[in-house]
């Protein structure tokens, strides 16, 4: 088997070859033993080990990240690896796909690994009532047939050459089939770190276990502990007195704080990660597209990417794809602050002036509140009176996002093109935070089935191009900025030199890549 990176296998396609597994290649610096305390914010009293539920970096880290596996891995530099499958081959027409399985393998409670594993833990995302954000993805698949008990395959309802990048999406946990229950219940995974203790919002504590496939390449830790501290001072007190040696999310208001201290370190990668403020398009007044774009130009970008980023990023330009996806549209115009257009799209609206309510807390990203309050000042020139509700954060996530108008919020990103506009924009899925349905977005939804199966490069690039136009333009995204990932770290703390830019701390999974000096 051949293998090829992410850029290789969308540019050859998906006919023309298959993708081996290889691990970290061996770190001789790297060091086992010792424990990894991380202080993590996005915590919630509700998280569990049910992969459907999970949206946030402390569930993503403890999951994904330590006790469970998927199919496959995205790597630090972006190449596709895989991780319980040791390879996948398409047929032609990328409709048709067949994973190979690591033999070997066995759940924290002894239990061996095999395809019914995957068949029944991909069949939950799209069981009755299922609300997983995954659900799109294995909607997609017609049938899932066990060819042995190492191989597993696919057939899809139309050809999708990123495929086994979608087996890498943080929801698609592996657990063991007939016990998939009390797995959750008690966190069965078949992951590097088994569950030692668990206290949903408060601590998660892991334990390596004695023997992995993982073994020499990755899991130096000997235990892992995960504390959930929400607010951004405590967590940064907590790394500055050393009761954690790591931390997410840093107030950018307070870097200099954490650079001047000798034994801490800054750790910043750019990413695809961006800041929103998602308008549901199926409430007025965010059903008029004119209304749309008069907020669309009512906001000062620069500024914010100046002002809530300290300059750690760079602006969005309302297409959700960003600069390390191979499709990016770096050379579309570029939306920019115009009280002039603005004033002319809401009269085009009907409308000389416009009163909105923008619900915003800093749960959805750090300075959220702050940049809701640039929006209102920046609408107002154009007519447009903002009205700035402060959300709580506890709840954030159930009771406001996608429930209230006009909200603050944040992406990750996606590896592929496809990926993220098929968790975010396809007409029906569970995080659709704008209601962009088929009535509003009918050749939007057409180039994403049309543009996932075409295995020519350059006409994928052209489809793509299209739909992130298509996006901006008449969307009801507001995407102001792309937001660096700003960590820091103890200097206890070693890491490879090439960090993770899918998720936030390595991809989630510094337990496996990370260890101590």
């Amino acid at each position: 088997m051949v293998k090829i990176s992410r850029r290789g296998l969308l540019t050859t396609g998906a006919a023309a070859g298959v993708l081996a597994a290889s691990g970290l290649p061996l770190r001789a610096q790297a060091k086992k033993g010792g424990r990894l305390r991380v202080g993590l914010n996005g915590a919630n009293s509700s998280d569990s080990w049910d992969g459907r539920t999970q949206s946030d970096v402390f569930m993503i880290a403890s999951s994904q990240g330590a006790v469970f596996d998927n199919l496959t891995e995205v790597a630090a530099d972006g190449s596709l690896k895989g991780e319980l499958a040791t390879g996948w081959e398409a047929s032609p027409d990328a409709k048709v796909w067949t994973f190979d399985l690591r033999p070997g393998v066995t759940f924290h409670n002894g239990k061996a690994f095999g395809a019914d594993d995957v068949i029944e833990s991909l069949q939950l995302h799209v069981a009755e009532g299922s609300k997983s954000a995954a659900k799109p993805i294995i909607a997609a698949i017609t049938e899932m047939k066990k060819m042995s008990d190492t191989q597993v395959q696919f057939t899809l309802d139309a050809g999708n050459a990123d495929f086994p990048y979608l087996m890498a999406d943080y929801h698609l946990l592996i657990y063991p089939a007939g016990q998939i229950e009390e797995a959750i219940t008690k966190g069965i995974g078949t992951g590097l770190y088994r569950v030692d203790s668990f206290e949903p919002g408060v601590r998660f504590v892991g334990k390596r276990v004695d023997s992995h496939y993982k073994d020499g390449d990755a899991g130096w830790f000997d235990e892992i502990e995960y504390i959930a501290i929400n607010d951004n001072t405590a967590r940064m007190n907590a790394l500055l007195t050393g009761q954690v040696d790591a931390i997410n999310r840093i107030d950018l208001k307070t870097e200099s704080l954490l650079k001047a201290n000798p034994m801490v370190r800054i750790q910043e990668v750019a990413c695809n990660q961006f800041y929103s403020f998602p308008m549901l398009t199926d409430v007025a007044p965010f059903d008029d597209v004119n209304v749309r774009k008069a907020i669309k130009y009512a906001v000062n970008r620069q500024e914010m990417v100046d002002k809530i980023l300290l300059g750690h990023g760079r602006v969005g330009n309302d297409a959700a794809i960003g600069p390390a996806n191979q499709y990016f549209n770096a050379d579309m115009e570029q939306l920019s602050y115009d009280p002039d257009k603005a004033k002319f799209h809401l009269k085009e609206a009907g409308l000389s002036s416009l009163d909105v309510d923008l619900s915003a807390s800093n749960a959805a990203f750090e300075g959220a509140v702050d940049a809701a309050q640039l929006i209102q000042a920046s609408a107002k020139a154009c007519g447009i009176n903002v009205n700035v509700v402060q959300e709580p954060s506890d709840g954030y996530w159930s009771n406001v996002w996608i429930k209230k108008p006009w909200c603050a919020c944040y992406w990750s990103g996606r590896a592929t093109e496809d990926w993220m506009y098929t968790s975010a924009f396809a007409e029906g899925v569970a995080w659709n935070d704008t209601q962009w349905d088929s009535n509003d977005s009918a050749r939007f939804q057409e180039l994403l089935v049309s543009a996932r199966a075409e295995l020519d490069s350059a006409k994928r690039r052209e489809q793509y191009y299209e739909m992130q136009q298509i996006l901006r333009d008449d969307g009801g995204l507001i995407q102001p900025m792309f937001a660096n990932y700003v960590d820091a770290l103890s200097n206890k703390v070693a890491t490879p030199e090439t960090i993770g830019n899918l998720w936030q701390m390595d991809n989630a999974r510094m337990a496996e890549r990370w260890w101590m000096s």
